[in-house]
């Protein structure tokens, strides 16, 4: 089993952008010291919830401070890029880094984003389709044109092309919405399952992509899906429950927040005003430790992962650090995960 670290970039209110970032590139550079096999990051805009506004700027920067470590967007939200500009990109990432690039896609949730950004969100799934296939297309064709409705291109030779053939590994995520999951299905790529979902509905997915890409032609093999959860591990679950607790409320309630705005953010507010003023709560933490967040002992982590891993999972995703977890809590579970762990699998 193969193990990957992943985060949102967490920016809380206080704490200083270019800090996390160093905290960030500090956890990866120690991830591949101990073993973890990749890590990703997520693409968010105008928000606290992460900075990963320029996606490839900062897996770049970690490309740089790594050797071994696969780098993976969890995930590039292509209804939002160019996509031949996207291509090149990853394409010449994927030669900085000597092939060790990774390349998840998805829609993204946040209507702000896209209102910010000038793209109407009801064009979202065409768009998300559309570029995919031309994204992939560039890869791999040579004097490749592509129609769709919002994007095209004529004649095209992608300079430079990627190292890895036919391409980066793409994964791409999907939840409930029923043209996407068609799409992932019918694509040949894995799907990715983030953080959002609880965790029998991820596996329930995770199920149903399977059998679905069986349906359309496609081999989908369950082993290949990263699989990311909160992830927190300590001594004594007494320990792990108070530590996470703070910075998983921060992440769960920002989420909340966020979905508040069509346009603008929630940037220059304070979340002490906003947790005052709203009318309904979101999920509990004790809700999230049951059902989402993998949070307690290395006896418990075991457990919880080999239960995922007797159903075919075998690329787990530790999410350390959400919420401004306080960075030496962020190193010290991922020593202690790598002692007491990893080696049971």
């Amino acid at each position: 089993m193969d193990f990957a670290l992943f985060s949102h970039v967490p920016w809380p209110e206080g704490a200083d952008p270019k800090q996390v970032y160093d905290d960030i590139t500090e956890e990866f550079v120690l991830g591949e010291q101990l073993g973890f096999k990749s890590a990703w990051m997520a693409e968010h805009h105008f928000t606290r919830y992460g900075l990963g506004a320029a996606p490839n700027v900062l897996a770049g920067h970690i490309v740089a401070n790594t050797s071994t470590l696969r780098i993976g967007s969890a995930i590039f939200v292509s209804p939002l890029h160019l996509p031949a500009r996207l291509a090149e990109e990853i394409a010449t990432l994927d030669i900085l880094s000597g092939g060790r690039i990774e390349v998840g896609f998805g829609r993204g949730a946040a209507s702000s984003e896209y209102n910010v950004a000038g793209v109407p969100v009801e064009e979202s799934q065409q768009r998300f389709q559309e570029s995919i296939t031309m994204i992939e297309g560039l890869w791999t064709t040579k004097n490749y044109s592509f129609e769709g409705k919002h994007y095209k291109i004529t004649d095209a030779n992608l300079v430079p092309l990627p190292i890895q053939k036919p391409h980066p590994p793409i994964h791409i995520a999907a939840t409930r919405t029923k043209a996407t999951q068609d799409f992932v299905a019918a694509s040949g790529h894995p799907l990715l399952v983030g953080v959002v979902l609880d965790t029998e509905d991820a596996m329930s997915l995770c199920h149903t992509m399977v059998n679905l890409a069986k349906e359309k032609g496609q081999n989908m093999n369950m082993g290949d899906i990263p699989f990311f959860r909160y992830f927190y591990v300590a001594e004594t679950e007494e320990e792990a429950r108070a530590d996470s607790k703070p910075a998983l409320d921060w992440n769960i309630d920002m989420i909340q927040w966020r979905r508040t705005f069509d346009t603008g953010s929630e940037v220059w507010d304070k979340m002490e005003d906003f947790r005052n003023t709203r009318t309904e709560l979101p999920p509990s933490y004790d809700y999230l430790y049951e059902n989402r967040a993998f949070i307690g002992t290395p006896d418990q982590m075991i457990a919880k992962i080999k239960a995922l891993h007797d159903q075919g999972i075998e690329l787990f995703g530790c999410n350390f650090s959400f919420g401004g977890m306080p960075q030496e809590k962020v190193l010290k579970s991922m020593r202690l995960f790598a002692k007491e762990v990893m080696p049971a699998f």
